[in-house]
């Protein structure tokens, strides 16, 4: 799910399907079109905010510095387009594919057009934009991510193949790479680019591979690759490999409504973003996902030392951990897949044993019967290996709440789901709640927009658009009609961020 935008330039069906809605976009959605900047802050990914290839250190001068809390808001900049095996030219490169040059990003040309010494053969190819220091951030210390929304800035986007690079390493591309390759004859690199427009069908945005007129169709489900705060060193840092203060994560779990822990390692935090992606499968076996630019906005908040809201991985914090509505996300990382895979594990046993108290043997058999391990990536040089832990598996022992407004709402479970009392969580938010007995069903309004609900029904209407999900509202049985949390993002636009304190897991409403 992600939101933003005024008017959009494809047309909407009446039904949808999943949870891909979005409101209506406009593009192409440049850095000066910001009235839907929604954070406190705006950074553009100007040449002077971003880095080429490397990721900010300890020596790196912060180019903003805001208090803990503070939402910003970043016009990120997908390195597709820009590369020397794409001549470095973003107009005359999507140009052949029928892109006329007002819907290239301003940026992207301004950074490839710039006289970066940007090493195609050496270098990370993303860029990454910050880095933004937080008041009060010391090493110990962790900062909390919250992903607060995500917009597309392009109607398209990019699927790449590199010579030496991918799942496939000697087997794809299965162009050869000619000695006469440069960005002034990008074609003799003999890397496979794969051109992705995006559009809406039936109200979801989806990316589409076309091969001679058949179509490979997927829906979109945007991330920020690379979210990360400073390692402590002055050497360069490459982009490509994650590390264990963030970076190039590639962990496709994090959308809108996660939140993301970083181990602070240098004063100020100062933590940066880029490589945006529309979708990306796990393992992300070519070399990339689709990649395309992003509007993102974050909540940077600074959790001091033994603060409860830190995952208890270990007594002291430092490897990226995550969560979302859903699950616990422990992550391994490493360039062997074997060794990825048991830091992850011996993160889940670490954190569950740790954070609640309970027997590591009974969690190690509990991982092998309950947990999914994913592969986040292989292409990386160094791996990754992320666990989905339930949260609905430890309902015994946790306190759910839903920050809602000014109100703390209790959450209930159901069919292994989050629900809330549907009246007192949307009139705690603002919105003018209606009953109408005859049809069972709910109006909620806010603002001119409305969404309707049926008891009993996954059929959600936002205004006037249907919208299919998995879960339905239903009366319990002290006559309380209750709703989905997740029907908040998916069905009225809404981004619900989780945080585990002990075993209270609170929900944010923003």
């Amino acid at each position: 799910m992600y939101r933003s935008g005024s008017s959009s330039i494809i047309a909407c069906s009446t039904d949808i399907c999943g949870s891909y809605y979005t409101q209506d976009l406009t593009f192409p959605l440049q850095s000066s079109d910001n009235e839907t900047v929604t954070g406190d802050y705006y950074v553009k990914s100007t040449l002077d905010n971003i880095s080429w290839g490397f990721l900010p250190n300890r020596d790196s001068e912060p180019i903003l510095t805001v208090p803990s809390g503070s939402t910003v808001t970043f016009d990120t900049v997908s390195h597709e387009g820009i590369l020397e095996d794409q001549g470095r030219d973003p107009v005359k490169y999507f140009g052949q594919y029928g892109v006329s040059s007002d819907m290239v990003l301003d940026d992207a040309k301004a950074i490839a057009a710039s006289d970066d010494p940007h090493d195609f053969l050496a270098d990370g190819p993303h860029v990454v934009t910050g880095p933004i220091a937080v008041e009060g951030a010391e090493p110990g210390d962790v900062l909390k991510v919250e992903v607060l929304d995500l917009a597309p800035r392009v109607p398209y986007g990019v699927i790449t193949n590199r010579h030496f690079k991918g799942a496939l390493p000697d087997e794809f591309p299965e162009k050869e790479r000619l000695e006469t390759a440069s960005v002034e004859n990008p074609e003799a690199y003999g890397d496979v680019s794969v051109f992705c427009p995006i559009h809406q069908e039936d109200g979801i945005w989806y990316g589409t591979v076309d091969d001679n007129g058949t179509e490979m169709k997927f829906p979109l489900s945007p991330f920020l690759g690379i979210m990360g705060v400073a390692p402590d060193t002055s050497e360069k840092v490459s982009t490509v490999p994650p590390i264990n203060v963030g970076g190039n994560l590639d962990i496709n779990e994090l959308g809108v409504g996660a939140t993301l822990y970083l181990p602070v390692e240098v004063e100020g935090a100062k933590f940066y973003t880029g490589d945006p992606h529309f979708v990306q499968g796990d393992g992300e076996v070519a070399l990339t996902a689709l990649e395309g630019s992003l509007r993102g906005t974050v909540r940077l908040t600074l959790l001091k030392a033994g603060d409860s809201s830190i995952p208890k991985t270990s007594e002291k914090f430092t490897q990226a951990f995550a969560e979302t509505e859903k699950y616990w996300i422990p992550i391994g990382l490493n360039e062997d897949l074997d060794e990825a895979m048991k830091q992850s594990v011996r993160e889940s046993v670490n954190f569950l044993s740790n954070q609640f108290n309970l027997d590591r043997a009974k969690v190690y058999a509990y991982l092998s019967a309950g947990v999914d391990y994913e592969v986040s990536q292989v292409v990386d040089k160094t791996k990754g290996i992320h666990a989905l832990i339930p949260k609905v598996d430890f309902r015994d022992i946790l306190t759910l709440k839903l920050n809602a407004g000014s109100k703390s709402i209790d959450v209930g479970i159901s069919s292994n789901q989050f629900y809330v009392p549907l009246r007192e969580t949307m009139e705690a938010l603002g919105y003018t709640v209606e009953w109408d007995g005859a049809t069972n069903s709910i109006v909620m309004t806010k603002d001119g927009k409305s969404v309707t609900a049926v008891v009993e029904s996954n059929i959600y209407n936002a205004d006037g658009q249907n919208i299919v999900l998995t879960s339905s509202p239903f009366i319990s049985e002290d006559g309380v009609t209750m709703l989905p949390v997740s029907a908040l993002s998916d069905a009225a636009g809404l981004s619900v961020n989780w945080t585990t304190s002990g075993s209270v897991v609170t929900g944010s409403v923003q």
